[in-house]
Formats: C-alpha cells, structure tokens, sequence
C-alpha cells in the first residue's frame, strides 16, 4: 500500500473544474451571478456545495427555497454518486468548466433521494463501506473498528482530509497473506440504463430491473 500512495493521492486530490448557474425560473430579487468550484472527484455534490448554497440563497426570499438539487443538461444529477462518477456518465466530452444548473424548486422526486442532512450522506457512505466488506473480509474489518474510528473515516471525506481517510481506509484494503487475498473484489458499475445487477467475481449473479442503474 505503501508504495501506491502518490497514485492515492493523485485519486484523492482529482478535481473538476465547475460552473454552478441558477435555474432562470427561479425567483431572485436580483442577478444571481454563477459560482465557481473546483470539485473533488472522490466526494459527493451534496456534501461540499454549502457555499453555492449560501451563494445563492443571497438573492434569493426564504419563501422561494426549498431543497437543492442538481442537473446537467435536462439530467438531474444523482447525489449518492460520487461527483467523477456523475461526471464521467453525463460530461466526460464536455469542455470545462462543467456548466451544472442549480434548483430550489419542483424536486423530481422520481429521479433523485432527498438529502435533508449531511447525516444521509454519511449513512450512504457507511452502508457501502460496510457492503464492500463483507465481501471482501465477512466484515471482520468493519465489526473490530470503534465508532471514533468510523467517525474518523467519515470525518477524513467530509473535510476532504487525505490522511485522516487513509490512516482508517488502509485497515479495509489489507489482508492477510494466509488467506490469499480478499474473498470477493468488490466494485460497482455505474450505466446510463435502467437495468441493475448484482454480482460478485465469483459464481453467484442476480439480475433485475430497477432505476438505481448500477451494478455492485
């Protein structure tokens, strides 16, 4: 592990260059001039765009906001998937700055989970974390850490703190040299489809319709 972390790091600190403009049918009392972010690759929309909130809620009325929510040309933008993930589907032809549109209201509910809190996506993230190792350990790994160090983990994300994340991450990509590797490579395949699998690299496959458009 030790000898892959500039390639760690080089994942970690991945950006995008980003153009966040208001919806023209949201009501403002004045202009509302675009806002610019870099966006880490590896974190989620929701979780680090409080200040395109802030920025916006300025010229808008209390009584015009209600939950925001993303889109990219005609596409609303999913937020339990990682920000290169969403990228990579809907804008990897696009020339950057990637031009996202930001609403207040008419949330597409058939399209999108509400996500009232940082605690969802905080939820979101620990539940594929532990998925990912009882694959990969029958969540030994997961079931020994303490609550500080879930914390810890959760914590390194959010304030995007690579050191923080990686000193607890680095126990969930280790593994003993008696047991010959993991069990089962975890990994998630994200298609512009409706068709969503489950399988693992071994012999057991499940296939079934549904709208999250992914395979894990």
């Amino acid at each position: 592990m030790a000898d892959d972390k500039d390639v760690l790091r080089d994942v970690w600190f991945g950006r995008i260059p980003t153009c966040f403009t208001l919806n023209q049918d949201e009501v403002t009392e004045r202009e509302a001039e675009p806002y610019y972010l870099l966006l880490p690759r590896v974190s989620y929309l929701t979780l680090v765009t409080d200040k395109v909130k802030k920025h916006f809620h300025k010229v808008m009325r209390a009584e015009d906001v209600e939950e925001m929510w993303f889109e990219y040309e005609g596409t609303p933008l999913k937020w339990h998937y990682p920000i290169g993930v969403l990228f990579d589907l809907h804008a990897s032809n696009t020339v950057l700055p990637w031009s996202i549109i930001v609403h207040f209201k008419n949330f597409p509910d058939r399209d999108l989970l509400h996500c009232p809190s940082n605690s969802v996506i905080e939820a979101h993230f620990m539940s594929s974390i532990k998925e990912a190792d009882a694959l990969k350990h029958k969540s030994q790994v997961v079931n020994d850490m303490q609550k500080k160090d879930h914390k810890q983990l959760w914590m390194g994300l959010q304030n995007d703190k690579f050191d923080q994340f990686w000193a607890m991450n680095r126990k969930l990509m280790e593994y003993s040299t008696e047991d010959g590797g993991f069990r089962y490579i975890p990994f998630r395949i994200y298609q512009v489809t409706h068709t969503h699998r489950h399988t693992h690299t071994h012999t057991h496959t499940h296939t079934h319709t549904h709208s999250k458009k992914t395979v894990w």
